[in-house]
């Protein structure tokens, strides 16, 4: 959520950032409008509660001479009407007010390429050669399926098109891939790790910017307020929603994995084939709480954190800074990590690591104290994936396969898969 002072002090500059997000017609103006109209009523109130104040004690003073205060009884009734009036029109600007608050999204930093889409994301760096092979690598969908690890029909079968059933040796490099990444975040990297629910409410939802603006992605469970988790960000993120943290408890590491589900509400006929765009999905998610002087820095070291499970795999890779018109809801900078896949010869998305600023802690109501006895703020939230585990799964399956049709399994993650050394033969 943006901030009201800042909306209130400089709504041209906020207006053109949010231009270049493709924000569509004039939300700040009538912003503005519903802010004056708010205002205006509160201070109406106001002066309407002083004039009842006055009547009323005229009232008293009169009963007690003795005179007859007809009139000024008929004035606090008169009165009474208009306040409740007022109220009302101040409450249902209110709520138009935050209804649209809730329907922007963040602020991109300054540095953040300007443009309508992916084609504006600006290339950073690239780490590692992509391998050459010998024969015409697989991709994993033809690959996966001739080694009886991925079975695209049977998952179908029993939930429906994008779900996908692993067996054996894919069900334990998904399971080792999961236990890799965590043990790196926590004993490497400095993350608490996390269990948390895969039940989510709509405040956590509202929180982190999922609602109401992206309902149709969620899968909710009918009849009840819950929801299934679309990615860890949300429960890790609202841990602390409504708390007041000490600054000297800053920055919070959390990692997570949990299942993530997503309907995928807007991608029909995108990525049909394959596990790059499923319904359900384990990913090992990373969030930060920082200080605002601190997550400049902290998104770098975040990033850092997801390219080392890349790097320590040895998966050719690129960094890239999203654009205005690609970047998610919350997000003020993001940073992709694209991984290199043989088998569709391009590099897909494996991570995206974004610093939030205090957009998701206005929402949750998230702050610190600082340690000078400040007055309390907001802090800055920032996430990434830590990574998408079916996405390194592909990864994996694609980069290390061989000509005879096997695949070797990476030096990290041979004491998680019980010494294996090769996928298939």
């Amino acid at each position: 959520m943006l901030s009201r002072d800042l909306l209130r002090e400089k709504p041209e500059a906020v207006a053109r950032s949010l231009a270049d997000r493709g924000v569509e017609g004039e939300p700040v103006v009538r912003w503005v409008e519903l802010d004056e109209a708010r205002r205006s009523s509160i201070a109406e109130v106001e002066e309407l509660k002083r004039r009842r104040n006055e009547a009323s004690k005229a009232i008293g003073a009169i009963k007690k001479s003795g005179g007859d205060a007809t009139d000024e009884i008929a004035e606090v009734g008169t009165l009474k009407s208009r306040i409740e009036e007022v109220e009302t029109r101040r409450a249902e600007a209110e709520e138009e007010l935050e209804a649209l608050e809730l329907s922007l999204p963040n602020l991109a930093k300054p540095d953040v390429p300007v443009g309508p889409d992916e084609a504006s994301n600006r290339l950073e760096r690239t780490v590692g050669e992509p391998r050459r092979f010998d024969f015409e690598p697989e991709a994993h969908w033809d690959l996966g399926p001739r080694l009886g690890i991925l079975d695209f029909e049977r998952g179908a079968r029993v939930a429906g098109a994008r779900f996908t059933a692993l067996f054996g040796a894919g069900a334990r490099l998904e399971r080792a891939l999961s236990q890799f990444m965590l043990d790196l975040h926590t004993t490497e990297h400095g993350y608490t790790e996390v269990l948390p629910p895969f039940l989510i409410n709509a405040d956590a939802l509202v929180g982190t910017g999922q609602l109401p603006k992206f309902e149709e992605d969620l899968f909710k469970v009918q009849g009840t307020g819950y929801y299934l988790v679309p990615t860890a960000e949300v429960p890790l993120t609202n841990l602390h929603r409504g708390e007041i943290l000490e600054e000297d408890e800053l920055p919070v590491r959390y990692t997570a994995w949990t299942p993530c589900f997503r309907s995928e509400a807007g991608s029909y006929g995108k990525d049909v084939r394959g596990l790059i765009r499923q319904h359900q999905f384990q990913k090992v998610e990373l969030v930060q709480l920082t200080t605002p002087e601190t997550s400049d820095r902290a998104l770098a070291e975040l990033t850092g954190h997801a390219e080392r499970v890349l790097q320590l795999l040895e998966l050719p890779y690129r960094v890239v800074t999203l654009s205005t018109g690609d970047m998610g809801f919350g997000a003020a900078r993001t940073h992709d990590l694209e991984v290199w896949l043989p088998g569709q010869q391009a590099y897909r998305e494996i991570s995206s690591c974004s610093d939030c600023e205090a957009f998701q802690a206005r929402r949750a109501n998230l702050r610190y104290r600082p340690a000078d006895g400040g007055k309390p703020r907001f802090v800055h939230s920032l996430n990434g994936s830590g990574l998408a585990v079916g996405r390194t799964l592909v990864a994996v399956l694609e980069n290390y396969q061989e000509a005879n049709g096997t695949v070797t399994v990476p030096q990290a993650l041979r004491p998680y898969m019980g010494g294996l050394e090769r996928i298939g033969g």
